[in-house]
C-alpha cells in the first residue's frame, strides 16, 4: 500500500473506534432505538439522491437493512444504553468474525480450515474472560444484548456476501434508508412517543454532532473510504487494519469517557483480536480443481486464497 492508502486505513479503523464513544455521548441526548433511527436517517439523506440507483437486487437491501440496521444496531444502542460500556462494546462486537465463518459453513459450505478453527476457539475465550469480568463490574444482560448484536453482524455480512455489491458506499446508503420506519415503530412502541418528542425537542449542538458523526463520519465516509481501498487492494491487504477499531475503541473511551481497563480486560482483549485475526485471516480452503481443468484456464492469472481473505468489517459500525 502507498503511505496515503495506509493512512486512509488506519484513519477508518480510529473513526470507527472513536465511533463508539460518540454512541455512548449520544446516548446521553437521545433514546437509544431513536438515535439508531435518526443515524440511518441522516446517514440515508441526502445521501440516496446522489449515489444512484440499488445495484443489487431489493431484497438482498431489506434483508441486510433489517439484520443489520435493525437487529444488529438496536442491539448495539440498547446493550449500551442499558450499561455496556463503549470500549468493551468495540471489543466484544469483534466476534461477529467468528459468527460469520460459523454461519458461512452452515449457510454456504465454507469448511473452516483448522488455523481458523483455532482462532474461533481463542476468540471465545477472550469472550468468556470478558463476561467474567464485566459480570463483576456490570451488568451481564446488556453484555448478552450486544453478543447477540454481533451474531446478527455475523448473519448480515453472510447475506451481504451472497448480494456480492459491486459498490459499497452505494450499497450501505440505500441500506441505511431500510431501518428506519421500523426503528421509529419499535421506539414509540418501546421508548413512547413523549420520551422520543422531548429528545427532539432539547437536541443540541452536542446531540446533533453525535447524530452528523455516527451517520456521515462513520457510515458514510468510513464505509465509502473501506470500500475504496477495497477495490484496489486484496482483503487480505486491507482486513488486518480492523483489528485497530477496539484499539481506538478503548483507548478513546479511556480518554473521554473515563472508562478504566482491568487486566482482565486486556487479556481478553489480547485473545479476542489475536482469535479474531485467525479467524478472518487465514485463507479459505481452495475448492478441489476439476480433474480435466489443466490448472489455470488460458489468460487468466491463478487466484491466490489470500486475496479472498474475508474482511471482518463487511458491514457497518
Amino acid at each position: 500500500m502507498r503511505p496515503s492508502h495506509l493512512f486512509l486505513a488506519v484513519l477508518v479503523a480510529a473513526v470507527w473506534g472513536v465511533n463508539f464513544t460518540v454512541i455512548e455521548i449520544g446516548l446521553d441526548h437521545f433514546p437509544p432505538l431513536l438515535f439508531s433511527a435518526l443515524r440511518f436517517l441522516v446517514a440515508a439523506l441526502p445521501a440516496v439522491f446522489f449515489v444512484g440507483r440499488p445495484k443489487v437486487a431489493w431484497k438482498w437491501i431489506v434483508a441486510v437493512g433489517m439484520v443489520l440496521g435493525v437487529a444488529k444496531f438496536g442491539l448495539v444502542f440498547v446493550g449500551m444504553d442499558a450499561g455496556m460500556p463503549a470500549g468493551l462494546s468495540s471489543l466484544v462486537l469483534q466476534i461477529q468474525a467468528v459468527f460469520t465463518a460459523v454461519i458461512a459453513a452452515a449457510v454456504l459450505g465454507e469448511r473452516p480450515t483448522r488455523v481458523r478453527v483455532t482462532g474461533m476457539a481463542v476468540a471465545l475465550a477472550g469472550i468468556g474472560v470478558a463476561a467474567w469480568d464485566e459480570g463483576a463490574s456490570g451488568p451481564l444482560g446488556a453484555f448478552a444484548l450486544v453478543v447477540a448484536a454481533a451474531a446478527c453482524w455475523g448473519v448480515s455480512n453472510v447475506l451481504t456476501r451472497k448480494a456480492s455489491p459491486p459498490d459499497a458506499l452505494n450499497f450501505m446508503v440505500w441500506v441505511s434508508t431500510v431501518p428506519v420506519l421500523p426503528l421509529l415503530a419499535l421506539s414509540l412502541l418501546t421508548e413512547g412517543s413523549s420520551r422520543d418528542l422531548a429528545a427532539l425537542r432539547a437536541l443540541d449542538w452536542q446531540g446533533a454532532g453525535t447524530l452528523v458523526f455516527v451517520a456521515w463520519i462513520s457510515t458514510v465516509f468510513g464505509f465509502g473510504a473501506w470500500g475504496w481501498l477495497l477495490r484496489r487492494h486484496p482483503a487480505s491487504a486491507v482486513a488486518p487494519f480492523s483489528l485497530l477499531v477496539p484499539v481506538f475503541g478503548m483507548s478513546s473511551a479511556a480518554l473521554f469517557l473515563g472508562e478504566s481497563v482491568s487486566p482482565a480486560r486486556w487479556c481478553a482483549a489480547a485473545l479476542l483480536v489475536g482469535g479474531v485475526a485467525l479467524t478472518s485471516l487465514a485463507p479459505r480452503r481452495r475448492p478441489a480443481s476439476p480433474p480435466d481443468a489443466g490448472g489455470t484456464a488460458p489468460g487468466k492469472a491463478p487466484i491466490r486464497s489470500s486475496d479472498h481473505a474475508e474482511s471482518p468489517l463487511t458491514a457497518t459500525r
